[in-house]
């Protein structure tokens, strides 16, 4: 991808707007200089700043806790802190 972030990050968008089937156009009522400083286009964020600052869907298997699983995921990405946002599991009959 060639650009400027802002032209960069509006591909972007444009491009999950077509993934999820939407067929509205997006408009620019302001173009605003971005400072690639701050923040990523998605398609170009290293890896590591996913793991430092990003969440994790995760489709917990029955069994394990959701404790547990916190655990796993912390040894396997060696961060020094997770957490997890609930439990939604369905009762068993």
């Amino acid at each position: 991808m060639e650009g400027d972030v802002t032209t960069l990050g509006r591909k972007f968008i444009e491009g999950l707007g077509r993934l999820c089937g939407f067929e509205e156009r997006f408009y620019v009522k302001v173009n605003e200089d971005t400072d690639g400083r701050y923040g990523w286009v998605p398609t170009m964020r290293p890896i590591d700043k996913y793991v430092e600052y990003g969440v994790i869907n995760l489709d917990k298997p029955p069994g394990p806790t959701s404790h547990e699983v916190v655990a796993w995921v912390k040894k396997l990405l060696n961060i020094p802190k997770a957490g997890h946002g609930g439990t939604l599991e369905l009762p068993t009959l």
